[in-house]
This record gives C-alpha cells, structure tokens and sequence, in this order.
C-alpha cells in the first residue's frame, strides 16, 4: 500500500470508530428508557457502516450482496445489570497483524444470570478500555464459531454502567469480530474463562457465507 493508502485508511478507521462511539452514544441514551427502540437503532446503525462505510469490514464484492446484518429479535430475558467481582489476575497476549501483541489483563468477573460467570479484562495498551468477549452453545452453529464481543469500549462498543456501579450486559448487542467476515483481520477471541455452556439465542447471527472474503491479501 503506498503512503497515501496508508493515511487514507488511517483516517477511514479512525472515522469507522468516532461514527461506532456516537452510535452507542444514542443506544445508551434510548436503552435507559426502552432497550428495544435502541436495539433497533443499533441494527439500522450497524448495516449503515457495513454497507457504506470505507472501513467496513466488507469487501467490495460482499457490499454488492450486503442486505443487513442477521440480528435476532430483541429478546429483555438476556438483558443484565452485574456487579463486578474482584477474581484472580491474569495476562492474555494476542498476536495480531497489524498490531503486533495485544495485551489484556483480567480484572474482575461478573455473573450474568443463570446463563453463567464471565471475565472482564482490560486493554494494556495505549487507548486502554474493557473487553468482553463471549462464546456460548450457538457458537459454529446459529452463530459465529469464533465467538461475539459484547463490550469493545476502546473502539466504542460501551453499553454503559449500571445504576450501582456495574456493568450493562445485554446480549442482544452481541455482534461478530470484523474476523468472521475477513479473515485478513485479527481478533482476540474468547478464552476459556468467557465461554457459557448454555444457548444465548440473541445478538448477530452466524455470517452469509456470500459476506465472508477469500483469504487472500490485496
């Protein structure tokens, strides 16, 4: 890529994560009186920036064919508010592309529910942030095998606290890495300490085999 690629890329994802941060802006304004409504936005949001966007994570021949994001109905059963639960520390460096390794470290864990007990880590790198990743009985099956992100904050994907000081997690914003429809991305994926054993049947659905690009880098 030349120079000018360079910057022009530069400035598309940077452009891609300020338009992320402004619509989970509206989303958390809207969820605190009715989660459904903002859940909406979301879906109309996000098929905007796939469809339209210079840093969609669809290539040119996948945003011909591009009609929306699959997102099952808003279901308020997988919508939480959790208390952060001190746990053990622990280090997970992901290898990535672009980035060179990523480190995160686990600060606390939160129980969700009967659906089960999942980490919290945190970004170490310049930026900073919180990453929940999760990956549960769907996965490789109605969803994505690699597992979804719930909470991304770095890049803008922020629920928001809750009233007691803890975290808003409500699955049906779970979304796909940008590594499920190109695999010239690199995710960090859920560890073992982020894997539920149960079903959760909400967020985005598996990928359209006709989104996902060939492995093979311009």
């Amino acid at each position: 890529m030349t120079p000018l690629g360079q910057a022009l890329d530069a400035l598309a994802v940077a452009d891609w994560r300020r338009q992320v941060a402004q619509l989970y802006g509206r989303v958390r304004e809207i969820a605190a009186e009715d989660p459904a409504a903002a859940h909406r936005i979301w879906i109309d949001g996000r098929n905007e920036l796939f469809a339209e966007h210079a840093a969609s994570p669809l290539r040119p021949a996948a945003k011909a064919v591009f009609t929306g994001l699959d997102v099952a109905p808003y279901d308020p059963a997988y919508r939480f508010e959790v208390r952060v639960r001190a746990t053990l520390p622990q280090r997970m460096e992901v290898a990535t592309g672009t980035d060179g390794v990523v480190p995160f470290d686990r600060v606390a864990k939160v129980e969700v529910g009967d659906l089960g007990t999942l980490a919290v880590w945190a970004l170490r790198t310049y930026g900073g942030g919180l990453f929940l990743p999760v990956k549960d009985a769907t996965s490789n099956r109605s969803t994505y095998g690699g597992g979804r992100y719930l909470l991304d904050t770095v890049k803008g994907a922020d629920l928001g606290r809750a009233i007691d000081g803890g975290l808003i997690l409500d699955f049906n914003f779970a979304y796909n890495p940008s590594c499920a429809y190109d695999p010239a991305w690199a995710c960090p994926l859920p560890s073992r300490g982020n894997v539920l054993s149960v079903p959760v049947p909400v967020g985005e659905q598996q990928v359209d085999p006709h989104l996902v690009a060939d492995y093979e880098l311009e």
